[in-house]
């Protein structure tokens, strides 16, 4: 056990972690030439894509030291905000951590945000700065930040290069010398704890796990305590590049475990694996449910699908368990799903992938948050708001309550003004505004959830021309006025395109949303007005112009009443179309309430 180190990578976005992954594995000789390629541990063809990491992966490689044989089992995990839950999921089954910072962009918000949650679980950290290689790099500069925020000594900061390979060495040493060696009794019951777990269609469920206590044997009888079911454990081994095959996996080590168990419901991350037998007594605390922040319906383009999209939406649970949802329905759009989300990235990652993985075609609600209503009647009974449609009619209402985060953004100083109108057209009141060194300032706002779900981030990236970096976490309830703004097709509303808006820019987004259901609908036989509406008061609206057919061509001379008798007669027709024609909505349109300011 004292030649085990389990450590994870944190770091703010393209900050280099998974190109220095790919380093540590060339370097111990986990993959051979012909297995190389970049960012290796993202296996997801939509990783490599947008180069970014969604998934935490796991990796073990051996390295020898000193003479002696150690075992090193490496977790990357992602570094954007969205999947925040991912990289606390994988700092609970490790004891140290590599904090890397880039010499050309210092620290930034999910830096520090990534470190707090590693000082929280007691890891030891080895800081590292990365890309020194670069012509923008300052690598004393930025080696002063990380002494600032560390409180560490300047020669404990591991100058190093994920291009080239300079410096890991150093960092394998440092690994095997700092970080602690895993505690835990080998001869009490069985404990392990699961951080991850995927879907395979041909063996069931793989579950990764730390063992805590204890050690898991081939074909040994388990327990998972959180649904209390009893498994035959058919193969246990551990995470090389493919997988490896072991009869005994020990205390402190991390590997994976398959039983054959296929429904995605008995397999909770977080759970603790224990012996059928002779089970622990205590299961492992720590792992925080996940407080999903964005909420949208995903419904089935065909409503036969329905099942068959539950089926999708469970598996994609297994491997994201920050996923929540629920059934619900809706007029418009037949039966779907209430689904919880971190934010628009993750929403993004999870829509794709229902259509990559799984061949699912869905249509997105737009997306909101949940606010808490309180009636006249009984004004300390909490009514749950997730979708407009359950907001109590205005008359009744007492007040309704939204989300609020505190916000973090660190940006050159030159672009604080634009940054700072940004925050205030959305509603946030700056609370700190902090000079991290003359450059760089960090503010702190407090703002409603609601307003940064759309495009707060693209905004901010836009204004400060890439350079701000964004961090939250939610602070609890506030009183606000918001109002139900609805969307009257042809005198009909549509319950998937109504949105709850803040009193003051209800009139402007109601305003600019017709408009842009105006390009979006296509034009049909009769008139279709596009109505805005708060309650009965009309507050907006644009009209898509109907098609019509040259009734006059045929009379040319002649007396104007001949033409106006076949006008009329053609308004006629029109009107009665009108009373049963329906209007389709194509799914751009769904979306495009999103894009309001391209």
């Amino acid at each position: 056990m004292k030649n085990i180190r389990n450590f994870c990578i944190i770091a703010h976005i393209d900050h280099g972690k998974s190109t220095l992954a790919d380093r540590l594995l060339d370097y111990t000789g986990a993959v051979t030439e012909r297995e190389k390629q970049d960012q290796l541990l993202d296996n997801m063809d939509l990783e490599r894509e947008r180069g970014i990491t969604i998934k935490s992966h796991a990796i073990q490689m051996d390295y020898k030291y000193n003479g002696e044989d150690y075992i090193l089992n490496l977790i990357d995990t992602p570094g954007h905000v969205d999947f925040s839950y991912e990289v606390s999921r994988s700092i609970a089954a490790c004891e140290g951590a590599l904090l890397i910072v880039d010499a050309a962009q210092s620290i930034q918000a999910q830096t520090i945000s990534n470190l707090y949650l590693a000082l929280e679980n007691d890891l030891e950290i080895i800081p590292v700065l990365n890309k020194v290689d670069l012509p923008s790099a300052n690598p004393e500069e930025v080696t002063d930040d990380i002494v600032d925020l560390l409180g560490c000594d300047p020669e404990d900061v591991i100058p190093a290069s994920g291009k080239t390979g300079f410096g890991v060495d150093k960092i394998l040493e440092a690994i095997i010398e700092r970080v602690p060696a895993p505690e835990g009794n080998p001869d009490a019951p069985l404990k392990a704890l699961i951080f991850d777990s995927v879907y395979n269609s041909y063996r069931g469920i793989e579950t990764y796990f730390r063992v805590i206590d204890g050690s898991i044997k081939k074909n040994q009888q388990i327990k998972f305590m959180a649904t209390g079911k009893q498994y035959g454990a058919d193969e246990v081994g551990t995470l090389k590049l493919e997988q490896v095959v072991k009869k005994e996996i020990k205390t402190g080590d991390v590997g994976y475990l398959i039983t054959g168990i296929k429904a995605a419901k008995e397999v909770k991350v977080g759970d603790t694996i224990t012996d059928f037998a002779n089970p622990t007594t205590d299961t492992i605390e720590g792992f925080e449910d996940v407080k999903p922040m964005v909420f949208a319906g995903i419904y089935p383009v065909d409503t036969e699908d329905y099942e068959e999209l539950r089926n999708s939406m469970e598996k994609l649970q297994l491997n994201d368990a920050s996923l929540v949802f629920q059934p619900e329905s809706s007029a418009a759009l037949g039966f779907g799903f209430r689904c919880g989300f971190l934010g628009m990235l993750h929403m993004e990652i999870i829509q794709e992938r229902l259509e990559r993985e799984f061949n699912m075609t869905v249509i997105t609600t737009v997306p909101n948050v949940s606010y808490h209503a309180f009636t006249k009647k009984n004004p300390d009974e909490i009514i749950i708001v997730n979708n407009p449609s359950d907001l109590p009619d205005p008359s009744k209402l007492d007040r309704v309550e939204e989300p609020f985060i505190k916000a973090s953004i660190i940006t050159k100083s030159d672009f604080v003004g634009q940054v700072m109108s940004l925050c205030i057209e959305k509603r946030g009141q700056i609370v700190n505004q902090t000079y991290l060194t003359p450059q760089r300032v960090e503010l702190i706002f407090d703002m409603p959830l609601a307003e940064i779900v759309f495009d707060f981030y693209d905004r901010l990236k836009t204004v400060s021309k890439g350079y701000a970096s964004f961090d939250y976490h939610p602070i609890g309830m506030q009183k606000s006025k918001l109002v139900r703004v609805d969307m009257l097709l042809n005198g009909q509303s549509v319950d998937a395109l109504s949105a709850l808006l803040h009193d003051s820019n209800a009139y402007s987004i109601g305003k600019r949303i017709c408009e842009k259901l105006k390009e979006l609908i296509p034009r049909q036989q009769f008139d279709i007005p596009i109505q805005a509406a708060i309650g009965a008061k009309i507050i907006a609206r644009e009209t898509v112009k109907a098609l019509r057919k040259d009734v006059t061509a045929k009379c040319y001379g002649g007396d104007i009443s001949r033409k106006r008798k076949l006008l009329e007669k053609q308004k006629k027709g029109k009107k009665r179309m009108r009373q049963v024609g329906n209007v389709e909505i194509p799914q751009q349109a769904f979306m495009a309430v999103l894009k309001l300011n391209d």
